[in-house]
């Protein structure tokens, strides 16, 4: 299937913003070398897809939801069909249809724009100045148009320029190998933790999930993803990588605002609070003084060590003879051994 309605699509999309910054008095000259107004288009082509795909990522936080509110009955059921996964599966199955819950509608803001990366990707490649110009003027770019964003920097970088260019490429585009690889190498690692960090967000809010499958995806999506980004990275060119960063920057805030207003029920914790109810109720009858504290959440980075659990006091009083009780013999009944004669 042709891609070329996608290259379009994003092709228009960056061409009316640069128009806009352009109309406004954002020039194209370089300004701490950087051709502000394509990086600024780039910028806004996020906000732009975000906010058409704001309706999609409230429906993935109802799916979360539902999930998490399933995860006792998901739970019934692995204990019910243990060493049956074929019917394990079938019950889940029927659980998510009665329930109206889709477990793929979590990752469905991201496949979604999968085929926005894919365009960005391609029209950022297309930006060759060595092509012929019955080249440059595909997808609605004019030849005035693609020469200037084929020319626009990042602090002196090529935005179509990627970590992995041959010298070639670089010479092309009038490049600076080790400048590009600087600045590519730091983008790529802020790509990785930022991506880290909406995972962990959304994980650290809502938990782990009980089904297997689910805590497959979360693992997949918390750690393969940004471990695959370190390779898959270099190829990227620096506008597909500000894209990225910019979008998880944007990921970031947006699930912050929407998970403090709605905050996530607590069924899918609801086994581990009573756990820790419990060993904090045993441990104030024994000692009133000293109760095993549940673990708290540390913000985006994980969770802070519960403190060791203190074990209970001795009351050295309770245990003294009381005045006028009579002593205990801890040997009575037992035979005294004989004296020798002098």
């Amino acid at each position: 299937m042709s891609l070329d309605w996608i290259y379009y699509a994003i092709s228009w999309i960056l061409l009316r913003w640069h128009a806009l910054w352009d109309a406004i008095g954002v020039s194209d000259g370089r300004v701490l070398g950087t051709n502000w107004a394509w990086v600024l288009s780039i910028f806004f082509l996020v906000v732009t897809l975000r906010v058409i795909l704001f309706p999609v990522f409230v429906k993935q936080i109802k799916s979360q939801r539902a999930m998490q509110a399933l995860q006792p009955k998901v739970k019934e059921l692995q204990e019910k069909h243990k060493g049956d996964r074929e019917t394990l599966q079938k019950e889940m199955m029927e659980l998510y249809r009665t329930e109206k819950a889709n477990p793929l509608m979590g990752c469905l803001p991201m496949f979604l724009q999968i085929p926005v990366f894919l365009g960005l990707f391609h029209v950022l490649r297309h930006l060759n100045p060595n092509l012929s110009d019955k080249f440059k003027v595909l997808y609605g770019w004019s030849l005035e148009q693609f020469n200037s964003a084929a020319g626009a920097h990042l602090f002196n970088v090529p935005i179509s320029a990627k970590f992995g260019s041959t010298q070639a490429e670089l010479d092309a585009l009038g490049a600076n190998a080790t400048t590009v690889k600087i600045l590519a190498g730091i983008l790529i690692l802020t790509m990785m933790a930022t991506t880290f960090l909406t995972s962990r967000q959304m994980i650290l809010k809502t938990g782990w999930a009980e089904d297997p499958q689910q805590k497959m995806v979360q693992r997949l999506m918390l750690y393969g993803i940004p471990f695959s980004l370190l390779i898959s990275g270099s190829l990227f060119p620096i506008g597909v990588v500000i894209y990225w960063v910019t979008n998880n920057l944007f990921t970031l805030a947006q699930q912050q605002w929407v998970l403090r207003k709605f905050p996530p029920p607590q069924t899918a914790n609801k086994a581990g609070s009573a756990a820790r109810t419990s060993s904090g109720s045993a441990n104030r009858s024994g000692d009133a003084k000293n109760p095993v504290q549940p673990a708290r959440t540390g913000g985006l980075f994980g969770r802070k060590p519960a403190p060791e659990p203190v074990g209970p006091v001795v009351d050295t009083k309770a245990l003294a003879p009381k005045p006028g009780a009579k002593p205990v013999n801890p040997k009575k009944g037992t035979r005294p051994a004989n004296k020798p004669k002098g």
